[in-house]
């Protein structure tokens, strides 16, 4: 049964990019209201809060205040990534439903933790991987359940940018989960995933600069109906960001940048290409809070577009990956990563 409550009232945790990006994606949803906005100091609460007009702005000077409080129904987590574990189970605990900003954990064992925490709690619980609710992806997702490209049998894709050596700090900071794997490359597995599902057989290559970090990397995924996912990621080297779905009979092609698409080009064999255009409503942020908060209204405890049993085999992939390449974070210490 969907709640009464015509309006969501979110909480935001941490004050950087991607929280600054949510809060203005929910801006343009009529049924959303951002009240309350926690950071570890108070004059960077003030200074965010001020900027967006949230009333709880000088509230909170700390995680634990916000995930007290009792008048926010939902939490985006938008710390960096080692404070994903710590601050979801926080707020769980606190009786919250959470969205987790990606990656969603750095290892397998902080993603178990975190998704036993929700089930055991019965709240919502889900990975804020935006790429998947944008319209043109919605689209493809819809081209590809109705067979317009055949049977799906190879999948390519590539994300990377330069950043300047050693900046920013967090992309180059073994403590920070750094490196492209966790920063863009979780965008490259998530989009395989969601197409082909969970790998059966993985094959790598990764450069570690002198920081012990993933500059790039080429990754191979095999599954057992024979598919392949070609994937490369880096935070040192730029890259086209473009991505193809190859079917046997056609191809759907996400133009620049396709994890935040807006247009793509069907092939169909017998057809003329056909390019479809999908322009956001918004910043694009907005689409997975409208789905949070529909899932929340609903009773939901996960949303069917990231599922969490999802989610977690994405994380394990990711440990295989660091495993292969003899990539350690401090993490792994305290909440293992998989180990071959």
């Amino acid at each position: 049964m969907e709640r009464a409550t015509p309006t969501v009232r979110w909480g935001i945790l941490g004050t950087g990019q991607i929280s600054t990006a949510f809060a203005t994606g929910l801006t343009v949803l009529p049924d959303a209201a951002l009240v309350a906005i926690g950071s570890r100091a108070a004059a960077t609460a003030g200074a965010f809060g001020a900027r967006f007009g949230i009333p709880r702005r000088g509230q909170h000077a700390s995680y634990d205040a916000l995930a007290d409080d009792p008048d926010v129904d939902i939490v985006f987590v938008g710390t960096p990534h080692q404070r994903h574990l710590d601050c979801t189970l926080r707020c769980l605990a606190a009786g919250k439903a959470v969205m987790c900003e990606k990656p969603f954990a750095i290892n397998t064992g902080e993603a178990s933790a975190m998704v036993a925490a929700a089930r055991n709690a019965n709240l919502l619980l889900m990975e804020a991987m935006w790429m998947r609710f944008t319209p043109a992806m919605v689209e493809i997702r819809a081209l590809l359940a109705e067979g317009s490209i055949g049977e799906v049998r190879m999948v390519s894709a590539d994300l990377g940018f330069r950043a300047s050596e050693g900046r920013p700090l967090r992309l180059f900071d073994l403590a920070y989960g750094g490196g492209a794997l966790l920063d863009v490359g979780v965008y490259l597995l998530s989009f395989a995933s969601m197409i082909l599902g969970t790998p059966t057989r993985l094959a790598s290559l990764a450069t570690l600069g002198d920081a012990g970090v993933d500059e790039q990397a080429g990754i191979l995924l095999g599954y057992d109906g024979g598919q392949i996912a070609i994937l490369s990621t880096a935070i040192r080297t730029g890259t086209p960001v473009v991505a193809t779905i190859m079917g046997t009979s056609g191809r759907i092609d996400i133009h620049s940048e396709w994890h935040k698409p807006t247009v793509f080009t069907l092939h169909r064999d017998g057809h003329e290409p056909r390019r479809v255009e999908r322009p956001w409503h918004g910043n694009g942020y907005n689409y997975e809070a409208a789905e949070a908060m529909r899932a929340l209204r609903a009773g939901e405890l996960e949303s069917p577009i990231v599922p969490l049993d999802e989610t977690l085999a994405i994380v394990q992939t990711m440990d295989h990956l660091r495993a292969a390449w003899g990539l350690r974070f401090p993490a792994d210490v305290a909440r293992s990563a998989v180990r071959l």
